[in-house]
């Protein structure tokens, strides 16, 4: 859904400006200088930052980097993280598609992906943050063995971004097509838990950077891939 633009959100931001970093090219490389963490994560898509929160408030010893391109939903997430007192948490008011000017390579250690809008079109499909465009951008900032933990209620996408990871020769883990079956499983967004209220199974998996690179047949079905446009029409299933 759209995120309803707030009259007040230049003040609101300003209140919280310690956890924004107003030039993250500057910190490309040196994100963790002179800080007493011993990790960097990022979340792609905060949104309003519950799970933001409250799993930097779980890992204090880890530098929890959030990267937001809508600032509606952003100045929430950290309203929430300065009411807690986190001093771990910094956010990045930027697309995703910047990752590679923001972080050095292998400089980040884990990549969250939530609910993110699962594209159903096929013509959109290079937009899906499990895209091999996307891919390719993490596997630039993640060091070998770095993992991206990834949720979904849609599954369609989730099949897909499983297929996209194999393809690259990501080893994928903890995969599972309802995260909550026997109650609730780790932190939850704000999105997840009503539709875990709802009955709605979530998709989950995580999937850990190869060391070597993709394989020619990988390739070839990825050109395939990016050579096919799908002109027929579908439900836009958007979450967030």
């Amino acid at each position: 859904m759209r995120m309803r633009k707030k009259p007040n959100l230049i003040p609101r931001m300003e209140r919280c400006a310690a956890v924004l970093e107003r030039q993250p090219e500057a910190l490309k490389g040196r994100w963790r200088d002179g800080l007493p963490y011993g990790s960097l994560y990022l979340e792609i898509g905060c949104g309003k930052g519950r799970f933001t929160a409250e799993t930097a408030a779980a890992l204090p010893g880890v530098l929890y980097v959030a990267v937001e391109r809508v600032p509606d939903a952003m100045v929430v997430a950290m309203e929430r993280v300065c009411a807690a007192e986190l001093s771990n948490v910094r956010f990045i008011d930027a697309d995703a598609r910047r990752l590679t000017e923001l972080f050095a390579p292998g400089e980040a250690d884990r990549i969250y992906i939530n609910f993110c809008d699962p594209w159903p079109s096929r013509r959109h499909a290079k937009r899906r943050l499990t895209s091999p465009d996307f891919l390719r951008l993490y596997e630039q900032v993640l060091p070998h063995g770095g993992e991206v933990h990834f949720k979904t209620d849609n599954r369609p996408l989730f099949e897909y971004s499983l297929e996209c990871f194999e393809r690259r020769g990501w080893d994928l883990r903890e995969v599972t097509g309802d995260l909550h079956a026997g109650g609730p499983v780790g932190v939850m967004t704000d999105y997840e838990e009503k539709f875990y209220r709802q009955g709605i199974p979530i998709n989950r998996c995580v999937a850990v950077r190869p060391d070597v690179p993709l394989s020619e047949a990988g390739a070839a079905a990825e050109r395939a891939d990016n050579e096919t446009e799908d002109t027929g029409k579908r439900p836009d299933t958007e979450k967030e």
